[in-house]
């Protein structure tokens, strides 16, 4: 199954449809769908390294189109889809503390958490529930958004066809490490706050 999705993906390099579903998948994970867009970012960069600048681009755009989304529900709707969302991460009482954390170390907090496997939600949402700065958000979502995503991009274009060799001689190993990671960002988001 495992092999058959990164088929898909590289498949989907070559489809005019996969930038929309990868830009989508960006743009809701930055809201409240759980999987990165490095599902899709890194096969489709592994097909295409030439067109791994244009793919983090993309991710990039959305991605922090979609934190604006976030940011929102975070601002307008916390009472209600905002704290189930943060609940669902098991984060429903280290929100207070964030939000303290956020009057003085805003900005930093959407830099580091925005290039780590923390999921990005957290930041944008509780960015909104904060009253951080709309604009000052977007400016360092951009940053921290555009280093994750454009650092695969120059990794990818650059190492690319070696990259690929390494990643499908052991699929399932590079698997389970990138969910350990992924594991490993939401853990620290619980007991890191």
């Amino acid at each position: 199954m495992l092999r058959r999705a990164y088929d898909w993906c590289i498949a989907a390099a070559y489809k005019p449809h996969a930038l929309w579903l990868m830009g989508l998948v960006s743009f809701v994970e930055s809201s409240f769908f759980p999987v990165p867009p490095d599902v899709m970012l890194i096969p489709m960069s592994l097909a295409r390294p030439s067109k791994a600048w244009a793919y983090a681009t993309l991710c990039t755009l959305t991605s922090v189109a979609g934190g604006v989304l976030g940011y929102g529900i975070g601002a307008l709707l916390y009472d209600s889809v905002g704290h189930w969302l943060i609940s669902l991460y098991g984060l429903g009482d280290k929100v207070e503390a964030f939000r303290e954390g956020y009057a003085r170390w805003g900005s930093l907090i959407i830099l580091l958490k925005g290039v780590t496997p923390i999921p990005y939600k957290l930041v944008t949402i509780t960015s909104g529930f904060a009253g951080y700065n709309l604009g000052l958000f977007v400016v360092f979502s951009f940053v921290a958004r555009g280093m994750r995503f454009y650092l695969a991009a120059f990794l990818l274009s650059r190492y690319g066809d070696t990259a690929r060799e390494i990643i499908e001689r052991r699929l399932g190993l590079w698997f389970t490490l990138s969910v350990a990671v992924l594991l490993l960002g939401i853990f620290a988001a619980v007991y890191l706050f």
